[in-house]
C-alpha cells in the first residue's frame, strides 16, 4: 500500500508539477489550494504526510500547521517556502513541522524529506506500540479492594518527582510496581536501572553505583559507568534497600541529596537527574531502632510509601492471576491451553500463600508442565496445596513436641523449616538455599521422601 501525500499550495503550476512528479514516484497524491481546503481534506482522507506552503492567502501555512497539529498531531508536515528565513523555519519547527524546504524545489530533496518523515512516523508508531505492550506486561493484575487502592496510589504518584518506597513481603510484586510507576512517569522514555542491593558485594557497591576510572583500584582495567550515570534522566530502582550496609547508605544519601558525584579515581563532577524508587521486605522503622538503617535515608526515600498487599489478603484476585499465568505460559511455550477445575481452585483459595504471587506463578507453571490433561484437578496439586492440608501444615512445628526421640524431632523440625522457607521463596530452591546459607543439594536431600 503506497503512502498518501497531501500537497497544499496556492500556486497551481507548483501544485500540478509536484502532483505529477510524486505520482510517478508511486505515491498517492491529494492536493489543496489553501489552508481551509487542506484541513477539510485531512479530516476526510487522513493522509500519511502533508507538504504545506507557508505563504498563502487567508489561512497561511503556519496557522494551518498549528490547526493540523491540534487535531492530527501524528501526521508529519513538511513546510515549503519561496521566501524562507531562519525565523520562519524556527517558528515552523516550534509548531511541529518535521522539516523545511525552500523554493525552487528540488524533487530529490523533497523525496528524501518525505521518506525521512514517513520512516520517523513509522518509528514513532512502533515505539507507541511497544510502550503499550510494556505497560500491559507490567500491569498489576487484580480488582480486589487492596489492589484497586494500590493502583490509584501508583497513578497519583507516578507523574510526580517524589521518591517512592515500596514495602511488602517477598513475592508480592514490588519490582512489578516499580516498573509500572516508571512507565507512567515523566521519565518513561529514559531507562529504568535496577540495583539489587542484596546481590552486589559490599566492597563493590560504590563502584557499581558511581562507576570508576581505569586504574582507580587494583583490577580496574577499564573505565566503568555506574548505575547512577546509566539512569540519568530515568529511574533508579533500589531493590531490597534494607540489605544495604550503613557505610553504603551514607554514600547513597549524599548522591541523592547533591545530585552529583565523581567516579572512583576521577575528579570530574557528574550531575545526574534520576527518579528514586526503593523497595524492601523489611520493617525499616525496626531496622532504624536497632541501628541497621539510617533514619535520614529512610525519610529521604519515603516520599510516597506504597505497601504491596500479600496474596492472602487479596484472594479475590486468585482466579484472574491463575488465568493470566496460564495464558502467558501456554503462549510462550506454544502449548495447548489448560484449565483449573473448581476443586483445584477451591483448594488454592484455602492455601496461606507465604510466597505470595511468585509462589502462585511457580506453582501454575509447574502444574502446566507436569499435568498431562486439559483440566487440572485437586488430585494434581502437590500435597501442601490440597484442601485437607492447611491445618496440618499450620500445626506442623507445634506437633514436634509429641515426638519423643530428639534426633527425629530435630530432623522433622529441619524438614518443616526448609519447607516453609521454600514456600516463602516461591518454591525456588536456589533462592531458598541462598537465604538459608545451605546448598541446593542439602534442601533436596532433606525433603527427599
Amino acid at each position: 500500500m503506497f503512502p498518501t501525500l497531501l500537497i497544499v499550495d496556492d500556486e497551481q503550476p507548483i501544485l500540478h508539477s509536484l502532483e505529477g512528479l510524486l505520482s510517478d514516484e508511486g505515491f498517492n497524491v491529494l492536493t489543496a489550494p489553501n489552508g481551509y481546503e487542506c484541513l477539510k481534506t485531512i479530516d476526510a482522507e487522513h493522509p500519511d504526510l502533508v507538504l504545506l506552503d507557508i505563504w498563502m492567502p487567508g489561512l497561511d501555512g503556519i496557522e494551518t500547521l498549528r490547526e493540523i497539529k491540534k487535531s492530527h498531531p501524528d501526521i508529519p508536515v513538511i513546510m515549503i517556502s519561496g521566501h524562507g528565513t531562519i525565523d520562519t523555519a524556527v517558528t515552523a519547527t516550534k509548531y511541529g513541522a518535521f522539516s523545511f524546504i525552500e523554493k525552487p524545489i528540488s524533487i530529490d530533496k523533497v523525496i528524501v524529506a518525505i521518506n525521512n518523515a514517513l520512516n520517523f512516523r513509522k518509528l514513532e508508531e512502533e515505539n507507541r506500540f511497544l510502550r503499550t505492550r510494556m505497560i500491559a506486561k507490567n500491569a498489576i493484575d487484580g480488582s480486589s479492594p487492596p489492589i484497586l487502592a494500590l493502583k490509584q496510589q501508583i497513578i497519583a504518584a507516578a507523574p510526580t518527582e517524589a521518591p517512592i518506597l515500596i514495602t511488602g513481603e517477598n513475592g508480592t510484586g514490588k519490582e512489578l510496581a516499580a516498573r509500572t510507576i516508571h512507565q507512567f512517569s515523566t521519565h518513561s522514555e529514559s531507562p529504568l536501572i535496577t540495583v539489587n542491593c542484596a546481590a552486589i558485594p559490599e566492597a563493590l557497591f560504590e563502584s557499581e553505583l558511581l562507576g570508576h576510572e581505569k586504574g582507580a583500584f587494583e583490577g580496574a582495567k577499564a573505565k566503568h559507568i555506574g548505575r547512577f550515570e546509566l539512569a540519568d534522566g530515568g529511574t533508579l530502582f533500589f531493590n531490597e534497600i534494607g540489605d544495604m550496609n550503613l557505610a553504603n547508605q551514607g554514600k547513597l544519601l549524599q548522591v541523592i541529596e547533591e545530585k552529583r558525584f565523581c567516579r572512583l579515581g576521577g575528579s570530574r563532577v557528574i550531575d545526574v537527574n534520576v527518579r528514586i524508587i526503593a523497595a524492601t521486605n523489611k520493617d525499616l522503622r525496626k531496622e532504624i531502632e536497632e541501628g541497621r538503617f539510617r533514619e535520614d535515608l529512610y525519610f529521604r526515600l519515603n516520599g510516597v510509601p506504597l505497601d504491596m498487599p500479600p496474596l492472602r489478603n487479596r484472594l479475590e484476585d486468585l482466579p484472574l492471576l491463575v488465568e493470566r499465568f496460564t495464558q502467558a505460559w501456554c503462549k510462550t511455550t506454544e502449548s495447548e491451553p489448560k484449565a483449573f477445575g473448581q476443586d483445584a481452585m477451591e483448594a488454592l483459595a484455602d492455601h496461606s500463600w507465604p510466597g505470595n504471587v511468585r509462589e502462585l506463578k511457580n506453582l501454575v507453571e509447574r502444574l502446566l508442565i507436569t499435568v498431562n490433561k486439559e483440566t487440572i484437578s485437586l488430585t494434581d496439586l502437590p500435597t501442601p496445596y490440597r484442601a485437607s492440608e492447611p491445618k496440618e501444615a499450620a500445626g506442623g512445628l507445634s506437633d514436634l513436641a509429641d515426638i519423643s526421640d530428639f534426633k527425629q524431632a530435630k530432623e522433622a523440625f529441619e524438614r518443616e523449616y526448609i519447607k516453609r522457607r521454600l514456600a516463602e521463596c516461591g518454591n525456588d530452591t536456589a533462592a531458598a538455599a541462598k537465604s538459608l546459607g545451605v546448598s541446593k543439594g542439602h534442601i533436596t536431600r532433606i525433603l527427599k521422601p
